[in-house]
């Protein structure tokens, strides 16, 4: 556009020299030499001005030329005012977030199909990337201890006794501890079993020396074993086995001791104290955080694994609610809203001293550059105009002479 514009500069001024030697031909010569020469004069004058705006003329230091570069720093602090009492002011952010249903938005955007190409996609991998270098930040040991000690001090707070008496009431009155006790007791057949010999050792070595002499002491363990598996076996299957009754009670007891018996709590306190100052304790917490810490680093980097689905999945539920909800959204909006316009009465000043200063710290070619780059087209474009109008004047001035 501008060597357009001085192309019709240079135009004119050729029509206008030779106009000139040929003013003799004909009478309408004359207006041609006119309009040249009134568009040269346009021309030049525009030309002048739109140059000035930016830059010396010809490089000469003419007053008042070079306008912006000399006054970039009141243009900086004048952009900064015009932000602050047109856009950062609180009536005015209010009225505009009035106008935004901004959980809606944010709802269509994160319910998109988890295409490779769509928002909640990218969201997902950023959220999974973002949680895989946290955790990577952190240091293991000292997270490690940190989360320790404070597990360590909640369980001090809580006292475990009257909790445990509690739970095993309530495991009691819903026949909840019948599977255990099941257990225990399959556990003990199965022990015993693998400790048959260990048994008979320990008969064999109590007897005295007849029994042994006589061989009564195998058949005296035999007996022994055979005894303690029939019990096991009458206790396993009779719900109503005596022995079960006298393990309920002695569960009911221990329920009520747990909640009542002062020194049984106060061993019960003792005991979690013990295990909690227990350092093979700490290290077997500093051990599984730091297996938790990696499975949760590699699920998150991993892009097909299932923390990759779940957050796909929990990011396009959230877009979906925040599409139908309407009061979410209306909660939501006026949470952002107060939030912006807090923004900008807390920090309005601050964020126009930014513009103010990030101009300041321009030098005059980069803030011309820049200026001149955005509205440089229609800046040329007064240029060509000037050069019509002034010579659609020239004509006009020349009609008038030449009738007067």
């Amino acid at each position: 556009m501008r060597r357009t514009a001085t192309g019709m500069l240079l135009v004119m001024a050729a029509i206008f020299v030779a106009s000139s030697h040929y003013l003799h031909v004909h009478p309408a010569v004359g207006f041609v030499r006119a309009f040249a020469e009134a568009a040269m004069v346009g021309g030049l004058a525009d030309w002048f001005a739109v140059t000035a705006l930016f830059r010396h003329p010809l490089g000469l230091p003419i007053p008042h030329t070079a306008i912006i570069p000399e006054n970039k720093d009141r243009i900086a602090d004048t952009m900064a005012q015009f932000l602050r009492d047109n856009f950062l002011t609180p009536t005015v952010v209010a009225r505009r977030m009035q106008e935004m249903n901004l959980a809606r938005a944010v709802g269509d955007y994160l319910a998109t199909p988890s295409d490779s190409a769509s928002g909640g996609s990218r969201i997902r991998a950023g959220a999974a990337e973002l949680l895989a270098e946290f955790l990577e930040s952190l240091d293991p040991e000292r997270l490690g201890t940190q989360v320790r000690g404070g597990l360590k001090a909640l369980a001090e707070r809580v006292e475990v006794a009257p909790l445990l008496g509690q739970m095993l009431d309530a495991a009691i009155a819903d026949r909840r501890h019948l599977p255990l006790i099941d257990a225990a007791i399959r556990w003990t057949g199965i022990t015993l079993e693998a400790n048959e010999d260990m048994v008979r050792q320990i008969i064999h070595e109590r007897a005295n020396a007849i029994v042994r002499w006589t061989g009564l002491d195998e058949r005296l363990a035999n007996s022994v074993i055979d005894g303690l598996y029939k019990l096991l076996a009458e206790v396993l299957v009779d719900p109503a086995h005596p022995l079960r009754t006298k393990l309920d009670e002695g569960l009911v007891s221990l329920a009520s001791d747990l909640r009542q018996d002062e020194k049984l709590r106060a061993k019960v306190e003792q005991a979690k104290r013990d295990l909690l100052d227990n350092p093979a304790v700490a290290d077997w917490w500093l051990g599984v955080w730091e297996r938790l810490r990696a499975s949760l680093i590699a699920a998150a980097r991993d892009g097909n694994g299932a923390m990759s689905g779940q957050l796909g999945q929990s990011i396009a539920e959230l877009g979906a609610t925040l599409q139908q909800d309407t009061r979410l959204q209306a909660q939501i909006n006026r949470f952002a809203r107060r939030t912006a316009v807090g923004i900008a009465t807390r920090y309005g000043g601050q964020i126009v001293q930014l513009v103010s200063e990030t101009v300041r710290r321009w030098d005059a070619r980069t803030v011309t550059d820049r200026i001149e780059g955005a509205v440089g087209r229609d800046l040329q474009f007064i240029r060509m105009n000037g050069t019509l109008v002034g010579g659609l004047v020239g004509v006009t001035i020349h009609a008038l002479d030449m009738l007067l």
